[in-house]
């Protein structure tokens, strides 16, 4: 199967991608492009806005308008509203550590938001995954980190997946639903050349799905991680993926042109764009911040 263009959006660097089954809208940002964009499917309808700084990752709100997220911007959390660009600081992440910044993250079956960091100068692993709580406590996950990826929860909430892009493995953490912890550590796919893994979605199946960084695809694990199929996509930088629509039936893919010379975007002209397909299976919508 093959995913195809919906958005031409361009992105510099395109990330984050989620369903706001609330607003029945499509989120994705732009990290270096500085943008956020939504996307209403029904309506056909793409917009962006300009964004006080780097979105890495980010959420909806429960209960809140479409507009007010929240966010792991390069430097920390923080409410967005995404009309105003007000940004509302919640706490830093990674002051003093050179080259840090927030690079993935995706909400908890609870509504707690998972982010994790990198170090995008030297990529040594100085840095950590951490809980932002519904309270606005912030807590460390686990250390380590170089480049933190594919943050997504099993149907159940009780299995965290997680990759770190420059190790090449997808692994697998017991989760406490109660407390928002993370033990039971382990590997349960490795990521063929081409290619490492980034941002993954679960479905309703339980399998997980992994962008395929500079892999031009999409896999698709079972849980214990036996690959089980591949969406192809025509550009070499898939960065991550989420379904989404009213039936939650679309796996939307957002890409990148970080890195891609003048004969690479002209050999590959959709690099940055959001792509779709359906492929057979249904989705699990994720779920709203619920601070």
């Amino acid at each position: 199967m093959k995913a195809e263009v919906v958005v031409s959006s361009q992105a510099a660097h395109g990330e984050g991608v989620f369903w706001s089954a609330e607003h029945q809208i499509l989120y994705w940002t732009d990290v270096i492009g500085q943008r956020v964009w939504t996307y209403a499917p029904e309506r056909g309808e793409a917009k962006s806005w300009r964004t006080p700084g780097k979105v890495c990752c980010f959420a909806a709100r429960r209960g809140r308008p479409w507009n007010e997220v929240v966010a792991g911007f390069s430097d920390g959390f923080a409410f967005l509203d995404l009309l105003t660009g007000e940004r509302e600081d919640i706490a830093r992440i990674g002051a003093g550590v050179p080259g840090h910044r927030l690079n993935d993250g995706r909400t908890d079956r609870q509504g707690r938001f998972i982010a994790g960091g990198m170090d995008e100068k030297a990529f040594q692993p100085r840095s950590s995954v951490w809980r932002l709580d519904p309270d606005l406590n912030v807590e460390e996950l686990f250390a380590g980190v170089r480049v933190a990826n594919g943050a997504c929860f099993s149907a159940d909430g009780r299995t965290y997946y997680f990759a770190d892009s420059l190790v090449g493995e997808i692994e697998a953490f017991d989760y406490d639903i109660a407390t928002g912890r993370v033990g039971g550590r382990r590997t349960i796919a490795r990521t063929a050349a081409p290619g490492a893994p980034d941002g993954s979605c679960v479905d309703a199946e339980g399998f997980i799905w992994n962008a395929v960084w500079e892999g031009y695809r999409v896999a698709r694990y079972a849980p214990g991680g036996r690959l089980d199929r591949t969406i192809d996509v025509p550009v070499r930088k898939p960065s991550c993926c989420a379904f989404g629509g009213h039936d939650l039936a679309t796996l939307y893919i957002i890409t990148s042109r970080e890195g891609e010379s003048e004969q690479d975007l002209s050999a590959r002209p959709a690099s940055g764009d959001l792509f779709a397909v359906r492929p057979g299976v249904i989705g699990l919508a994720d779920a709203p911040f619920a601070g």
